[in-house]
């Protein structure tokens, strides 16, 4: 099972319904892409919702919904060249668009000829009524507290990792669910859950040269 959130936030029997679409997905069936969207929308919000927390540029300038459903028309796309063999499959490609998604609107708003950069918040006007692109005249408070390169090359290493562990990591980390709800979602036990989740961090600091990741 997912977290209460997401499951309380889906319709009965969701999980079952999206397997079935799945299933449609997999034999040609032109629909099954467009109710899988629908039978997703509110999981994939709530992912979007918590990893837009930690894209502060990003989320000064997009809102959930705008996030969410650019997400969903990547998801969409994705559909057409990649079948997920269950539900667990496609909530890791849904946090993959998501992640997609959030990187490029980083890149768009990060860097002094961004439209963020450049837009009237960030400009100091003239005593002479013209206009001075002036990025320190208004500062973000605590955005890029993590610079955009930084991000990149974690969710780069993040993809990297060998397939177990990248299930493990991306549960625990880009949904938030704890060690037992992953072990219960992945039919394993909470101390395998604990071993691969160790040994992916362990493999992202060696690649990050940090241990803050």
């Amino acid at each position: 099972m997912l977290t209460n959130e997401i499951v309380s936030s889906a319709p009965p029997q969701s999980d079952q319904h999206v397997s079935s679409c799945l299933e449609r997905l997999v034999k040609g069936d032109p629909g099954a892409r467009e109710k899988i969207i629908e039978l997703v929308d509110s999981r994939l919000r709530f992912m979007t919702r918590r990893l837009l927390g930690d894209f502060p540029r990003v989320h000064r300038w997009e809102t959930t919904n705008d996030v969410a459903q650019n997400a969903a028309i990547r998801l969409h796309r994705a559909l057409g060249e990649v079948q997920p063999a269950s539900t667990r499959g496609l909530i890791g490609l849904i946090a993959l668009q998501i992640q997609r998604e959030l990187l490029d609107l980083a890149r768009k708003y990060a860097g002094p000829a961004s439209f963020a950069t450049n837009q009237d918040t960030n400009v100091r006007r003239t005593t002479k009524g013209g206009q001075e692109f002036h990025v320190e005249a208004a500062p973000d408070t605590n955005i890029d507290a993590i610079p955009l390169e930084r991000w990149e090359q974690f969710h780069c290493a993040v993809d990297a990792l060998p397939d177990d562990l990248r299930e493990v990591f991306r549960m625990a980390w880009y949904l938030g669910l704890d060690q037992t709800e992953v072990a219960q979602t992945l039919g394993c036990s909470t101390r395998t859950v604990g071993r691969k989740w160790q040994e992916a961090r362990s493999r992202l600091q060696e690649v990050l040269g940090t241990g803050d990741d």
